[in-house]
């Protein structure tokens, strides 16, 4: 029998930083909302508004992700290099993704770090290419 093709965004935070939970939870947050935030098209309207549009294919796996479950999983790895390699091969892949760069205002004595990753929204076995394996945060 067929696995169950279903959307997904499983999203990465970097374990070796020991950030706060509260730290954990904007970032993941960032990247949640910042993988979408990238795929919206931007123009400027006669008045001088900007206005943002998020085109849908209906159907697809942000359609179904958006309008269905909005499953999304937490990981974790232990490097900055693994965070990288992750995201290196999810835009190989053609999978959205957003690595975020916190600007160290709170922690990380004023340095930018990177510290989580989005994988999708997409389908589960596209992201599973990126993150299978990875142990639950």
């Amino acid at each position: 029998m067929p696995e169950e093709r279903y959307p997904k965004q499983v999203i990465v935070v970097r374990k070796d930083l020991n950030m706060r939970k509260g730290k954990i939870a904007a970032q993941v947050a960032h990247a949640s909302i910042g993988v979408i935030l990238d795929q919206m098209s931007t123009e400027q309207n006669e008045e001088g508004d900007i206005e943002r549009t998020l085109l849908i294919s209906p159907g697809s796996a942000l359609d179904q992700w958006i309008n269905g479950i909005f499953t999304k999983i937490c990981v974790y790895v232990r490097s900055e290099e693994e965070l990288t390699g992750l995201h290196e091969k999810a835009k190989a892949l053609g999978i959205p993704c957003k690595l975020i760069t916190d600007c160290g205002k709170t922690e990380f004595h004023g340095e930018p770090t990177l510290t989580v990753l989005s994988v999708g929204p997409d389908w589960n076995d596209q992201v599973d290419l990126v993150t299978s394996g990875l142990p639950l945060l």
